[in-house]
């Protein structure tokens, strides 16, 4: 080809537009590469949840966009809304449901591609009860499928108008789609590590995921030179609710200290159950001072709750022991010892009275976690 004829096609309007049409599919190629690492690599349910809709909002240029998801719990069926960003102001309390028989859920299993609103509303028979969905203010509802099942419903908000412009091109449906199929696979992976790494009684994570998690904090406190806090907790004389009351009884306790456990923490703290009536917590970049406050207001509000078992009023509190990764005065860097060392300052209570916090002072304590070892 001559350099002339290269000239008029470089000059040519269709050849330009069709040349830019591939650009663009190319670079969104590239995106969606990009975007299915991000989803691979984030395997902590709650941060890939906030990362898809973080994401889904720069992709398709809206100011908001949530994500029903199916609820975890085997027994239950329903769409749960997890995670919402919006200029919608709710109540954080109020829970978002879609019962997993609701048309709106058939409708977008069998249509299995991005729909708006006001489509649905002529799908679903006349009497259907939308004042979930509408509530939110969607422009564009995306069912996520993976394996033939629906996990998730994913919304997007009110969109930002380039010239004009508001629906959304057939093409932006197709990229959105291909969004929702990767965001749909890592959701599916991200329960089942969140299901096998938690205990289903009490909702906690379990021991083995502690300790993977408090060793990466390490590494990275020593390096930064951060402390950690770790917190060890046990119910006191928790047997007398299992031979006065039955095991049901103690499965209530066991649940309920849990959960006034968890409440007590921060989003980025880490609460165990470690075995049996054993508890353990993470602070990350947290000091002695800041972590035995922590640990008493634990256990205080443990002490002062109104625990009620078949109308019977118990009394529970717990002990508690507190480790400080320091690197200066404690660098331990192995998650067992400074485990052990929370443990140990967890025997002190008990052996001074129950129902206390006690600091685990490495210079007193450091033959016997090196026992551990």
């Amino acid at each position: 080809m001559s350099r002339t004829s290269k000239k008029e096609n470089a000059c040519d309007p269709q050849m330009l537009e069709l040349t830019t049409q591939y650009e663009k599919k190319i670079y969104d190629l590239e995106q969606l590469l990009d975007i299915s690492q991000s989803f691979c690599s984030t395997l902590e349910f709650s941060k890939l949840l906030e990362s898809i809709v973080y994401i889904c909002m720069a992709q398709m240029h809206v100011l908001g966009a949530g994500i029903f998801v199916r609820n975890n719990d085997m027994e239950s069926d329903e769409f749960i809304l997890e995670t919402n960003h919006s200029d919608l102001n709710f109540d954080p309390k109020t829970k978002f449901k879609i019962p997993g028989c609701h048309p709106i859920v058939a409708q977008l299993y069998s249509e299995k591609r991005a729909i708006s609103l006001e489509y649905l509303k002529n799908q679903v028979p006349a009497d259907t009860d939308l004042s979930v969905i509408e509530s939110l203010h969607p422009t564009l509802l995306v069912p996520l499928i993976q394996k033939n099942n629906m996990n998730g419903i994913l919304f997007l908000g009110e969109r930002i108008i380039f010239d004009g412009i508001t629906d959304y091109t057939e093409y932006e449906k197709e990229q959105i789609m291909s969004i929702a199929t990767l965001a749909s696979l890592a959701i599916n992976n991200a329960a089942l590590v969140e299901r096998s790494s938690t205990d289903m009684m009490t909702k906690l994570k379990l021991k083995y995921y502690f300790f993977n998690v408090l060793g990466d904090k390490l590494d990275a406190a020593f390096v930064q030179k951060t402390p950690i806090a770790v917190l060890m907790f046990d119910i006191d004389f928790f047997k007398k609710f299992n031979d006065t009351y039955g095991h049901e009884c103690g499965d209530y306790v066991l649940i309920q200290v849990a959960s006034l456990i968890k409440t007590g923490l921060r989003e980025e703290d880490l609460a165990s159950r470690y075995g049996g009536e054993e508890f353990t917590v993470l602070l990350d970049n947290t000091p002695k001072e800041q972590a035995m406050l922590v640990a008493e207001r634990i256990r205080s509000t443990i002490e002062n709750f109104d625990f009620q078992f078949n109308n019977q009023h118990l009394h529970v509190t717990i002990s508690g022991g507190v480790a400080i990764f320091d690197r200066d005065l404690n660098p331990v860097i192995m998650p067992k010892r400074l485990v052990n060392q929370a443990d140990q300052g967890l025997y002190m209570s008990k052996n001074s009275g129950r129902n206390k916090i006690t600091y685990a002072d490495p210079a007193l304590i450091k033959d016997c976690s090196e026992e551990f070892e």
